[in-house]
């Protein structure tokens, strides 16, 4: 009896001994945060994919990744008559962006995305994102509204080196509000509540000027879009039909002074020159602005086109201007063709209805030609904010999955009505005088140039 338990106690100890250096393991690895709370823990696999510093987890419940963009650009003008304001040439940082995205479980994602291009900090993406139930997404934050398929294009896709001047004139771009989006098949739609925009710390204090100065509530919009593909199935070709509608209340993003105004401007297709000869000014006593559009794009192997129609109905209330009783009606569309010379193909990303980066033809990569024309008119009723015309022609070679160097060359035609509020010459008066008022000027007038634009531009 006593061998047999002698024999238990030696068997015996060193298992209790193993147990209990797995217990001392097992509570060495616990972890707690910076407020003592117990974390729960998974180890993670780092790789570069595609040149993107990537954190994932075995399981691949959780992901977290790097978004960096830098965009540098040059532009040369010529082109502009004698006597009006000249254009100089010049370089710039376009943007340099950085992201950190994160998907905390298959169901939660966030991101934050800024930009310093301008030398100081600009908030751009805040995103907290849902996906739990089958076929939605729930979004809240800062992010762009779901209007403009041109608008919504990440700029390290462009086709062309700026976005049309209609889209940037028109189609709202990021401002903080919830939206959700249905998306099943070949049919996706999205519906949201929007508010003010949180750009940078001018605007904030704009917002927090208006409600402690006046106590003014912040505006908001309702902006719903739908997509349809018949061929979504089919990754070679296929057709894009979309159409939106927003309305918008006015804003606290902007000064006290200017609250309850809308005002429409844009640059001739360029950041470089910084001349807004298309620009309604401030419009008063506005009740709200109506937006709606339509998109048609398409593919086929190398061949791709898009193009949309903007209009807007700015309503006004009734005042004492008379002058400013009518409603007033802008629009403008653009069209674009584009295709791969050496043999790449086009992708579009159906999940967000737009294009996304071709695949190349060659190891040394691919060249795609792009055309464009673009007009906008902002002349309506006694606002005359001039109207213009781009015609673009680019070269983008997409050198690998992350380098890209493009060449726009561009002819601007604009009206005499285009003067930027008057402050820009762009005729000459009867005595051949260069002038910026429209009424003086002779049958000739409005400015005209060229611009030949390059960028290089690197993702990671």
């Amino acid at each position: 009896m006593r061998t047999r338990l002698a024999l238990f106690l030696i068997i015996l100890f060193p298992l209790g001994f193993v147990a209990q250096a797995q217990q001392n393991e097992e509570e060495l690895e616990v972890r707690y945060n910076q407020y003592g709370v117990k974390v729960d823990r998974q180890k993670l696999q780092a790789e570069a994919r595609d040149g993107i510093l990537v954190f994932e987890s075995k399981n691949e419940n959780y992901k977290l990744w790097l978004d960096t963009r830098v965009q540098a650009d040059a532009a040369a003008f010529w082109g502009v008559e004698d006597g009006y304001d000249p254009i100089g040439n010049g370089a710039k940082i376009r943007r340099a962006r950085f992201a950190i995205k994160a998907q905390i479980t298959p169901s939660w994602y966030g991101e934050i995305d800024t930009d310093f291009a301008s030398g100081k900090f600009e908030l751009k993406d805040a995103i907290i994102g849902y996906t739990g139930l089958k076929n939605w997404t729930f979004r809240g934050g800062n992010f762009k509204e779901g209007f403009s398929m041109e608008s919504t294009t990440s700029s390290r896709y462009l086709a062309l080196m700026e976005r049309p001047m209609v889209v940037s004139a028109f189609a709202p771009s990021r401002h903080l509000g919830i939206e959700a989006e249905y998306a099943k098949g070949a049919f996706r739609s999205t519906l949201g509540m929007f508010f003010q925009s949180i750009e940078d710390s001018e605007v904030a204090e704009y917002v927090d000027d208006n409600n402690k100065d006046f106590g003014r509530s912040q505006g908001y919009s309702y902006t719903y879009k739908v997509n349809y593909m018949p061929q979504s199935k089919d990754k070679t070709m296929g057709l894009h039909f979309g159409a939106a509608i927003s309305y918008r209340t006015p804003k606290t993003d902007v000064s006290t002074s200017e609250f309850g105004t809308s005002r429409y401007s844009v640059r001739n297709g360029t950041s470089i020159n910084r001349k807004k000869y298309i620009d309604t000014d401030l419009i008063r006593d506005v009740q709200h602005d109506l937006l709606y559009g339509f998109e048609l794009a398409g593919y086929a192997k190398g061949f791709r086109f898009q193009s949309e129609f903007i209009g807007n109905k700015t309503k006004v209330k009734s005042s004492t201007n008379e002058d400013n009783l009518s409603d007033k009606h802008f629009k403008g569309w653009y069209a674009y063709a584009g295709y791969m010379l050496f043999g790449g193909k086009q992708n579009f990303n159906r999940g967000e209805g737009e294009f996304t980066m071709p695949s190349r033809g060659r190891s040394w990569g691919d060249i795609e030609l792009l055309f464009r024309y673009d007009y906008l008119n902002l002349n309506s009723q006694n606002i005359l904010g001039g109207s213009g015309e781009n015609f673009t022609v680019g070269l983008n070679y997409w050198i690998n999955k992350n380098v890209k160097v493009v060449l726009n060359y561009q002819y601007s035609n604009n009206d005499r009505y285009a003067n930027g509020k008057g402050k820009l010459k762009v005729g000459y008066n009867a005595e051949g005088k260069p002038t910026s008022d429209y009424k003086e000027m002779t049958k000739d007038a409005g400015v005209n140039y060229h611009m030949l634009a390059l960028r290089m531009e690197i993702n990671f």
